[in-house]
């Protein structure tokens, strides 16, 4: 009879408050929290040339709905980069939108991947999809990663095979103003 009552008083939690949240539901939330500020921050890893060596790096959580995140990434007064992360079917896709000043694409553009599973609700893992593969062939060894926690959010990129390495990270308890829009995007 006590196992009874354990198991009703189980599937009652799980019908009353739902499912525990997978990592990526978790870090996807917790991403949208910070949606409409910018933050400055760092290279810690890899960058040794001068684009960007000695400028000011800001990233801009600019535009969340439901099942996308488009955040500016800028390199001083290079306004070119925006990191497009899209929720769906339980994982996160993170795409590079690089634009030219007039607003046209690169034609490096919308490469990127997809988490091959839910991950946690600090770190995402995307490696390089076959769009990637096929537009960019030396990063088809490409994995990039996200982490997310209280104090920071880290973008990540590591040429597997190789001593590529770059990690740029922004303090997410100070906010900086908001800068003007990146390019092909209207204020």
């Amino acid at each position: 009879m006590k196992k009874i009552l354990l198991v009703c008083s189980l599937l009652c939690s799980i019908l009353i408050f739902g499912q525990e949240k997978s990592g990526a539901k978790q870090f996807w939330e917790n991403l949208q929290k910070q949606c409409g500020k910018s933050f400055e921050g760092e290279v810690k890893e890899g960058a040794a040339n001068d684009t960007f060596r000695d400028k000011k790096l800001v990233m801009h959580i600019r535009n969340c709905d439901e099942n996308t995140i488009r955040i500016p990434f800028f390199v001083g007064e290079d306004k070119s980069r925006t990191w497009v992360l899209a929720y769906k079917n339980d994982r996160i896709q993170l795409k590079h939108d690089h634009r030219h000043e007039d607003g046209s694409e690169d034609k490096a553009t919308q490469y990127g991947g997809t988490t091959s599973n839910s991950s946690t609700s600090t770190l995402q893992f995307f490696p390089a999809d076959q769009q990637t593969c096929d537009l960019i062939p030396n990063a088809a060894a490409n994995v990039w990663w996200i982490t997310l926690d209280e104090t920071s959010f880290t973008y990540n990129l590591r040429r597997i095979g190789s001593d590529r390495l770059f990690t740029v990270k922004f303090d997410i308890t100070k906010a900086v103003p908001t800068p003007s829009a990146p390019w092909g995007w209207k204020d």
